[in-house]
């Protein structure tokens, strides 16, 4: 890993680039594909499943029979653990759950916001070098609790035509019915225009790469609500020399080992401590299954020593990271200073592993320094609030002589108009 000491602000913005391409350099890529389906539908989508995927659909959905097989081959242990995992975020977004508000807000004024489901929604599960069959419980759940009436889930297939079994049982046990083999650009597209067989949908979730978010982003010009710009995954660790090396080398190989393109820090006021993590991570990336990936990704990361923590907190802040976690000997600190992260995991024994499945927290997040505007995915990404009012006549002669003063100053005589005619009216 890269090691940086003590870097100038000035040099702040250039240290802290994530290794992502722009989304000028992949827009013309994503924009040929996008008009392709538009105009070719489903023909464009097998096109590009076979060109991306190397597989010739012969349907685009995922059959009663693959759901029935998907059960009998995950372990009842897995399928344990799976509950366990659902049961905990069930919990945590259950609770997000607001009721109606209701304010009268002059004599006669009433006003009251209700939230009410999006009714379609497309969920992505990547399902590339790692199917990501927990995220399948992070957004499908909360869209269950919400009440959306149409979930579709689209993750792409293997190389046989075939969807991962636990991707298939996670979505079954959430009650998703309709599973696409389909991945990639030409997912974002056909769940942007429909096609003939592909509905079209008010929002779409989920992470992805770099052709994902991009897709994702270009899916806004024609109406589709998007969650959040969430691309390559990525770690920030802030610790001291109270922090257990080898804990922390363990969290920034766990997302090392997500993608080559992922990005993993460590900011530290221990020189020590940096070293430590460094001989960590030489020992702890050799027994990886995936250590070609996590080696990539090491290369695009750094080792960072600040002299203090307030300004290793402003740094943390300026980055904006998608996972933080915190082991330092003042946790409380960073915990209140902290404005721009994702989720923020505290003390030695909160892995970040423990948001990605089982917590109960969601792990679709905000990447790309997007945490500075964006929040992670959760109830509230799946409702909308309606805001709902009732004057009697009191509240109109409450507040109609504001309302016509208001609209002449603005030049509107219509709504000046509509209140004058309802006032007159009652003299």
């Amino acid at each position: 890993m890269n090691k940086i000491i003590n870097p100038p602000k000035s040099e702040w913005s250039e240290l802290l680039k994530r290794p992502t391409q722009t989304i000028e350099a992949i827009e013309t890529t994503v924009t040929s594909i996008f008009d392709d389906v538009k105009r070719n539908g489903d023909d464009g989508i097998k096109r590009y499943t076979s060109i991306f995927d190397g597989v010739e659909l012969d349907e685009i959905y995922v059959s009663d029979n693959e759901f029935l097989a998907a059960e009998k081959e995950i372990s009842s242990k897995l399928k344990d653990a799976i509950s366990l995992a659902k049961h905990n975020i069930e919990k945590f977004h259950s609770a997000q759950k607001t009721k109606k508000i209701i304010v009268e807000t002059i004599e006669g004024v009433e006003c009251w916001q209700e939230k009410r489901p999006i009714q379609k929604v497309g969920l992505y599960i990547p399902g590339g070098t790692a199917p990501l069959f927990s995220s399948v419980l992070m957004l499908a759940i909360p869209a269950q609790i919400a009440g959306c009436n149409e979930i579709i889930l689209a993750t792409p297939p293997n190389k046989r035509g075939k969807i991962n079994s636990a991707i298939i049982y996670a979505a079954q046990l959430c009650g998703v019915s309709k599973i696409l083999k389909v991945g990639g650009i030409q997912a974002i597209a056909g769940l942007t225009f429909g096609t003939e067989t592909l509905p079209q949908v008010y929002k779409i979730f989920g992470p992805g790469n770099q052709y994902v978010t991009a897709a994702k982003q270009l899916a806004t010009k024609y109406g589709v609500a998007i969650d959040m710009p969430a691309g390559p995954s990525e770690l920030l660790v802030v610790a001291d020399e109270t922090a257990n090396a080898s804990f922390v080398a363990s969290d920034l190989l766990s997302q090392a080992e997500h993608g080559v393109d992922s990005q993993v820090i460590l900011v530290s006021t221990s020189k020590s401590l940096l070293k430590n993590v460094e001989k960590e991570i030489d020992v702890q990336i050799a027994q990886l299954s995936r250590i070609k990936i996590a080696k990539q990704a090491i290369k695009n990361s750094k080792l960072i020593y600040i002299e203090n923590k307030e300004v290793a907190l402003e740094l943390i802040n300026e980055y904006g990271p998608e996972h933080f976690i915190i082991c330092t000997n003042d946790n409380e600190f960073y915990v209140t200073g902290v404005q721009n992260a994702g989720s923020v995991f505290i003390g030695n024994y909160t892995p970040e592993s423990a948001g990605d499945y089982a917590s109960g927290t969601n792990h679709t997040l905000p990447t790309n320094g997007y945490s500075k505007a964006y929040s992670g995915v959760n109830l509230d990404s799946f409702l909308k609030a309606i805001t709902f009012q009732k004057i009697s006549k009191k509240g109109i002669q409450n507040i109609g002589n504001a309302i016509e003063l208001m609209a002449e100053a603005e030049g509107l005589d219509a709504h000046k108009n509509a209140v004058t005619l309802r006032l007159n009216s009652l003299k």
